[in-house]
């Protein structure tokens, strides 16, 4: 019935069992306001839907813990210097844009293969796309990943929700520099579990060194392209 915690929606659910009509009406003397009626909230409701503002969906139907990862198997980080451009948020702008339908830079067609193969594992693959193409908010669902941490214009953290023999945490950090400059810290981490998870990370890294590689080198381009398009 909703995307939210249970523990928020069973309690809600049981309440209904009370009465609610409200015949005490001194808190509108208190606190004087417009009351809408039930046509004009769900009025007010479906305008929210048209205009993509719906603060909860069903790609957020999870836990959304920050894991902190105590690392067995090797980490990437990949540094890239960003060259300094005419609009300094066009940088964090690309970073938030990752997934759905502009997909993740570095070998596009193994994220399309790793998808597939965890649909058929009975993952989500990559049919949850983005809830939204411009934007980002914590806890939303982003292809398999899942919005762990979030500060605008510095960092996104992404917890993998595919099927894995392990946790993994992918780290888009943004450190910046004098004259418009800045570095783009990216960082895979996984924790395997037991011997299946080590032979996991090992059997796939020779493609993690195209996929992770590409990725910042994929940010700064499109970056870079969005700095020098003409001011409106």
């Amino acid at each position: 019935m909703t995307p939210l915690s249970h523990k928020n929606a069973i309690p809600l659910a049981e309440g209904l069992k009370n009465p609610v009509v409200c015949r005490d009406d001194r808190i509108t003397r208190l606190v004087p306001q417009k009351l809408l009626n039930v046509r004009e909230s769900i009025r007010a409701a479906l305008s929210l839907v048209t205009a993509r503002q719906v603060e909860t969906n069903w790609s957020m139907a999870a836990r959304c813990p920050v894991i902190r990862i105590g690392l067995v198997a090797p980490s990437f980080a990949t540094p890239a210097k960003l060259p300094s451009t005419r609009r300094r948020g066009s940088i964090p702008r690309r970073m938030s844009l990752l997934g759905g339908q502009r997909g993740w830079h570095g070998a596009n067609w193994l994220w399309i293969i790793r998808g597939w193969l965890d649909r058929l594992a009975g993952g989500p693959g990559l049919r949850r796309g983005r809830r939204d193409p411009e934007a980002l908010s914590y806890g939303e669902a982003l292809d398999f990943w899942r919005v762990v941490g979030l500060e605008p214009d510095r960092c996104v953290s992404l917890r993998a929700e595919m099927r894995l023999p392990g946790e993994a945490l992918l780290d888009f950090r943004i450190e910046s520099r004098n004259k418009g400059q800045c570095i783009l810290h990216q960082t895979a981490l996984f924790r395997p579990r037991g011997l299946l998870g080590l032979t996991y990370w090992y059997a796939v890294l020779p493609f993690h060194h195209l996929v992770f590689r590409g990725m910042p080198a994929g940010i700064q381009r499109d970056a870079v392209q969005i700095a020098l398009l003409p001011q409106p």
